[in-house]
């Protein structure tokens, strides 16, 4: 499925990627996102919101909380997975790619010192038949996986992005030709 324009919106912010995760193992209020997230109520609403509008989160029924006060319950639904961002001319998908990268630099430093459990990083030079052919390969493995109820709950990030062309003509450091 291509994301929308709208579902790139929604998207393209570091603290919704940190909500759609923190409700999908579990429906939380506003409240505990909050909390949770070390943000301002309204602040965090708004996201909900903007997440509820593009169908990402969805609203359980309203329960009853602490001291009577009533509260709404939201869990994620999972509509980000397969999702195809693809690169356009008004930078959304740039935006949705670097609050992805945000959301989990911000994941790593609230999991603590101790939380990396592998990171590598490395350049290539491949033709366009041989990065979709990786980025397959790397959907495939991934899907050999399935959630472990008892297993440690992890966060895994993949990207490919392109590095900006090298200038091929020669800069003038300032001293004369020999």
């Amino acid at each position: 499925m291509e994301a929308t324009v709208e579902e790139l919106k929604a998207l393209g912010h570091p603290v919704r990627w940190r909500i759609l995760r923190l409700c999908l193992d579990r429906a939380m209020t506003n409240k505990e996102l909050s909390v949770e997230l070390d943000l301002a109520p309204a602040t965090t609403l708004r996201h909900v919101r903007a997440l509820v509008k593009a169908n990402f989160l969805v609203a359980e029924p309203v329960s009853t909380g602490e001291h009577g006060a009533l509260q709404r319950p939201y869990r994620g639904t999972a509509r980000t997975w397969g999702m195809t961002i693809l690169p356009d001319d008004t930078g959304l998908a740039q935006q949705v790619d670097l609050a992805v990268l945000g959301a989990h630099r911000a994941e790593l430093i609230a999991a603590g010192k101790d939380s990396g459990r592998g990171a590598k990083r490395g350049t290539l030079r491949l033709r366009p038949e041989s990065a979709e052919s990786l980025h397959r390969r790397i959907r495939e493995l991934i899907a050999e996986y399935t959630d472990e109820p008892d297993g440690e709950p992890l966060s895994y990030l993949w990207s490919l992005a392109a590095r900006p062309q090298p200038d091929p003509t020669p800069r003038d450091n300032g001293t004369a030709p020999d």
